[in-house]
C-alpha cells in the first residue's frame, strides 16, 4: 500500500483484496464498509469499452433513470418559449425561459446542471452553443435534452434520468447514487445502467464489448466486478 494513503484509510482495506474480482452485491457491501470520509461520497461505476473510437456508430452516448434516484438535487435550465413557461415551472425547472437565459449565460452565468429545450427554440440557442457545448451542456435530441414534452423530461431528470457517454479512451464513468443508499437500492442503481449499456451494444462491434467495470466511492478503491456474476 503506498505511504500517500492515511492510516484510517489502510487500515479500512485490510483484508480486501482489490486484485480480486467481485460479484456486485460482494463490492458494494466492501464499499459500505470500508468508507471513512466525513461526508456522504457518490458511488460510481466505471467500465471500459472495446469499441473502436474510430468509428462514430460505436460511441455509446444515452440516457438513464436511475430507479432510486442519484442522491442529488440538480439545477435544471429549461429553454422554452411562453406558450411553455408554466408546465416548466410546474414540473421543477429551476430556470425558465429563452432571451433572457441566452442573456445571462452570455454574460458568463452556467449556475446549473442541465439544459433541456423544445425544439422550435433550439435555432435562438445556436447563440450560446459553444458556450454550453464546450461544458457538455447543450441540450442535444440524442439524449432526450431536446423534447416537445418538455415536462416529462423534467420530472425525469428530478427523478433520477442521467446522461451517459464514452470518453475518448472508450470509458464510461458516472455517479450512480450515494454510499448513505441501501445496499439494496445502489445494487438497483447499478443494475438499470449496466442493462442499459450492455443493450446499447453496436451491431459492427468485433470482440468483447465490456472490457473491465469497476465500482467505487469518491474516495474509495475501486473494486473489480465480475461480470459473469451479475445475475
Amino acid at each position: 500500500m503506498p505511504k500517500k494513503y492515511g492510516k484510517k484509510y489502510r487500515a479500512a482495506i485490510e483484508g480486501v483484496d482489490l486484485k480480486k474480482s467481485y460479484s456486485p452485491e460482494e463490492a458494494i457491501s466492501i464499499l459500505k464498509k470500508i468508507e471513512i470520509t466525513k461526508f456522504d461520497p457518490s458511488i460510481e461505476i466505471h467500465m471500459k469499452l472495446g469499441i473502436d473510437l474510430k468509428k462514430p456508430e460505436q460511441n455509446i452516448r444515452s440516457t438513464v433513470v436511475l430507479p432510486k434516484g442519484t442522491g442529488k438535487v440538480l439545477k435544471i435550465l429549461a429553454f422554452v418559449d411562453e406558450k411553455n413557461e408554466k408546465s416548466a415551472k410546474d414540473a421543477g425547472a429551476d430556470f425558465v425561459g429563452l432571451e433572457d437565459m441566452i442573456e445571462k449565460i452570455n454574460k458568463g452565468w452556467l449556475g446549473f446542471d442541465i439544459a433541456i429545450a423544445t425544439p422550435d427554440v433550439m435555432p435562438k440557442i445556436a447563440k450560446v452553443a459553444k458556450t454550453l457545448g464546450s461544458r457538455g451542456l447543450m441540450p442535444n435530441p440524442k439524449v432526450g435534452t431536446v423534447t416537445t414534452d418538455i415536462a416529462k423530461t423534467i420530472e425525469e431528470f428530478k427523478k433520477g434520468r442521467i446522461e451517459f457517454r464514452t470518453d475518448t479512451l472508450g470509458g464510461i464513468h458516472s455517479a450512480i447514487g450515494k454510499l448513505s443508499f441501501s445496499e439494496a437500492d445502489i445494487l438497483e442503481n447499478f443494475l438499470k445502467i449496466y442493462r442499459t449499456i450492455l443493450n446499447l451494444k453496436p451491431s459492427t462491434l468485433k470482440g468483447n464489448y465490456i472490457k473491465s467495470l469497476y465500482i467505487t466511492s469518491t474516495m474509495g478503491p475501486g473494486i473489480k466486478i465480475d461480470i459473469s456474476k451479475i445475475k
